[in-house]
């Protein structure tokens, strides 16, 4: 019995979040299947793998055009339901997988952190900020046009194509040896950088990780 049918067991039912004071959402962005698995835009779900063992969370299953995973946690003093989640639709459509999670567990833009791959940042750097523009990147902006764009969004810097590269192709090439490499550590970077907002405001985050 999962968290949620154990909870409406005791109650007779009640909301998603039953049995925590609070719910955050938490979106990693990515493509499915291997053929993408070690690219360059499927940083956000590296990330949220680093986040999910962080949190001892591997329950994953399939929710809402998504894999999620769940972990009822205690976060600065508070019950708290984390909800981990990698959309399965592909990156451009990314914004109905994230407004259905939302409409399920009753969250505002407020509780959701979208963690994506950045080319506009250089390797190595990870940057957090709320709303804004979508600066090209598609997932975000599928998002923001399902949901609107008053989210929290950790960027994980990519750098940009060399020369007259285009930038879809450079953000979906494999990786291996040191750049894969390079990519894993950058990820595992956000997922500890998420962990942390998690815990603290927004503020204190971008003090710390920007």
């Amino acid at each position: 019995m999962n968290f949620f049918d154990n909870i409406k067991s005791q109650l007779g039912g009640g909301t998603p979040t039953a049995g925590a004071q609070r719910c955050q959402l938490v979106v990693g962005l990515g493509n499915p299947g291997l053929r993408y698995s070690a690219t360059r835009h499927n940083a956000g779900f590296l990330a949220l793998d680093k986040l999910a063992s962080e949190f001892n969370a591997d329950n994953w299953r399939p929710r809402f055009d998504s894999l999620v995973a769940e972990k009822k946690i205690e976060l600065a003093g508070e019950a708290t339901l984390v909800v981990l989640a990698k959309p399965q639709t592909m990156m451009n459509r990314s914004g109905r997988a994230v407004k259905g999670l939302l409409k399920h567990y009753g969250l505002k833009l407020q509780d959701l952190c979208v963690i994506h791959d950045d080319i506009d940042l250089p390797v190595g750097q990870i940057r957090i900020k709320s709303g804004g523009g979508h600066g090209g990147h598609n997932g975000i902006r599928d998002i923001a046009a399902a949901i609107g764009a008053d989210f929290t969004r950790i960027k994980i810097g990519v750098g940009g194509p060399p020369g007259r590269m285009d930038s879809a192709d450079y953000v979906l090439q494999l990786l291996k040896g040191d750049s894969l490499e390079e990519l894993l550590v950058d990820a595992a970077h956000a997922g500890e950088a998420a962990r942390y907002l998690l815990e603290h405001s927004l503020v204190e985050a971008q003090n710390r990780y920007n």
